[in-house]
């Protein structure tokens, strides 16, 4: 099921939608200005292993990628998705293994942060849970981006565990959890 939500305020059109495998190369783009971004801050989560070129396409062939656009133009990506990577299977998370989404590669191009666009598509996402009665969303995000930390707690996500991945880095990522009411 496609799911498609559009916003207008103040003359501005926004739009999350379905992503198209022939917009990934703009989308590399939004997601290297957002780790050459954070590098700068200190914050050295994503890297030239990290997002990938294959993770989008593997994404889009399971219409789990969405991209944020303000007046057609793609600025934000998210990825919905039912499959639980291998590295979360020890967390102990709050919700039964068996009906949760889980969130990746949420950006928001660097020269449009602070516009509260990853808030919406945080909410899409929470929507989309709910319409769709899973029981939960989980995530993780770098013990280092304390940005991203202080954004998921505000949402009332519950930091349950941490999680290595040595391409990335030697520092653990976060594993968080919403249940979904």
């Amino acid at each position: 099921m496609i799911y498609i939500l559009n916003l207008q305020l103040k003359r501005n059109v926004y739009m999350i939608r379905a992503a198209k495998i022939s917009e990934i190369p703009n989308i590399l783009k939004i997601t290297k200005a957002c780790a050459l971004n954070m590098s700068k801050d200190g914050v050295h989560q994503w890297n030239e292993h990290y997002p990938s070129k294959i993770a989008f396409e593997n994404d889009i062939s399971r219409n789990e990628l969405f991209v944020f656009e303000e007046n057609l133009k793609i600025v934000g990506t998210i990825t919905i998705s039912t499959l639980m990577d291998k590295e979360y299977e020890d967390i102990n998370w709050i919700t039964p293994s068996s009906n949760n989404i889980y969130i990746h590669r949420l950006s928001v191009h660097p020269s449009y942060q602070g516009k509260g666009y990853a808030q919406k598509m945080m909410d899409f996402a929470e929507n989309y849970g709910s319409e769709n009665k899973f029981a939960s969303i989980r995530l993780d995000t770098f013990s280092q981006n304390k940005r991203n930390q202080k954004f998921y707690e505000t949402r009332g996500y519950i930091k349950l565990g941490n999680i290595y991945f040595p391409k990335q880095s030697e520092d653990p990522f976060f594993c968080y959890e919403l249940v979904i009411k």
